[in-house]
């Protein structure tokens, strides 16, 4: 059973659907019990950095993800990976759950360059990423960001890409595993992800 986190600030229905379309099941949860029992727990996201810490601690998930981390696999997606983090350039001042050393940044203004990056962009794949062991050379896959990771130790990046800077798209320490982009909309490419996570 994979738990799905609720902290109202997720695309929870479109990572359910996917891991149901891989056969996978899945609850969307913020009961400490539901996500001590499971195999494995999402944090999916999308809005802003400083909401996203609030609700998170509102809820307790930052206990149960700090708990999480220490025995089973955690896979953060979009505004989920950042989270895992430090902190972040959208809310100064307002501390990530540390979970991971690194920095999120505000994609640099260029010319004809349109912020957020919405779109398809392809993956570089570097150090061996488990999530990655099926996929393509170069994945094609979709985000939706105004920020990106500047991880602090780069061996623990196993995806980037170019998009006016050069983002640290996916990474893996331990039980934690994170995407910038968005492998529940990311057509097969995202399946086989989700499917290399829901088999560890």
């Amino acid at each position: 059973m994979i738990a799905i986190l609720d902290y109202d600030a997720g695309n929870l229905k479109s990572v359910e659907k996917a891991l149901a379309f891989l056969g996978e099941q899945s609850i969307i949860t913020r009961d400490r019990k539901e996500v001590r029992k499971a195999d494995k727990v999402i944090l999916p996201g999308v809005g802003s950095f400083g909401a996203a810490m609030e609700q998170l601690k509102k809820y307790e998930i930052d206990k149960m993800l700090q708990e999480a981390s220490e025995e089973k696999p955690v896979l953060g997606i979009c505004l989920g990976l950042q989270l895992l983090f430090e902190g972040s350039e959208e809310s100064p001042g307002i501390e990530g759950l540390g979970l991971l050393k690194g920095r999120i940044l505000r994609i640099p203004d260029r010319e004809g360059l349109k912020i957020p990056h919405i779109g398809w962009n392809s993956l570089t794949l570097e150090n061996n990423g488990t999530l990655f062991q099926n996929s393509d050379a170069s994945p094609y896959v979709y985000f939706v960001h105004s920020y990106y990771l500047k991880a602090e130790d780069e061996s623990i990046v196993r995806a980037s890409a170019e998009y006016g800077v050069h983002i640290h798209a996916s990474v893996e320490q331990g039980n934690l595993f994170a995407c910038q982009f968005h492998p529940e909309k990311s057509g097969s490419a995202g399946l086989s992800i989700l499917s290399e996570f829901a088999r560890l």
